[in-house]
C-alpha cells in the first residue's frame, strides 16, 4: 500500500521540432501522451499491477511550450476506488537555461488496474500519512478533480 507521496512522479521531455505544431510549440497530443505515460506509472506504483487509461476528465491547455524548452510532467494518485485510481497531472514549460517554470496544462486521468488477463483487479486503499500527502490531495480536490 503506497502513500500519496510515494506515487508522486516527475518526468521531463525536451520539445524537439518533430514534437511541434505549425506554431513552433509542442503539439497538444504529445503533451497528452507524455501525461498519460507518467500518470500510468504513478497508478502502477500504487496498484502494484498494470494500469490502463479509463478516462480523462478534462484537459486544460493554459499556454504553449516552444521548441527547445522542456515539458515537466508531475503526477500522483489522489483517490482510489475498488479497481480504479485517480491521478492528478500537471505539465509545466521549463526554460532549460534558467529553470524558470510556468504551468501549461492540467488534467485528471482515471486508470483501471488489470491482472494478467487484462481483467480489472482490486487496488489497495490509499494511505494519507504526512502533511505533504494531505496537501497534494487537497490541491487535487480543490481543482475539482
Amino acid at each position: 500500500m503506497a502513500t500519496v507521496s510515494e506515487t508522486y512522479i516527475e518526468n521531463r521531455n525536451r520539445v524537439q521540432p518533430n514534437h511541434a505544431n505549425n506554431y513552433d510549440a509542442v503539439h497538444g497530443g504529445n503533451v497528452m501522451k507524455w501525461m498519460d505515460e507518467v500518470g500510468a506509472m504513478s497508478a502502477m506504483r500504487h496498484a502494484g499491477e498494470s494500469c490502463l487509461t479509463a478516462s480523462i476528465d478534462r484537459m486544460n491547455f493554459i499556454r504553449p511550450v516552444p521548441v527547445g524548452d522542456i515539458v515537466v510532467i508531475r503526477a500522483y494518485v489522489y483517490d482510489v476506488g475498488s479497481t480504479s485510481l485517480k491521478v492528478r497531472l500537471q505539465a509545466f514549460g521549463e526554460d532549460p537555461r534558467t529553470g524558470e517554470r510556468e504551468q501549461t496544462t492540467e488534467s485528471s486521468f482515471v486508470y483501471v488496474a488489470v491482472d494478467e488477463e487484462n481483467e480489472p483487479t482490486s487496488v489497495p486503499a490509499l494511505d494519507v500519512e504526512t502533511d505533504r500527502d494531505e496537501e497534494l490531495r487537497a490541491a487535487a480536490f480543490e481543482k475539482g478533480e
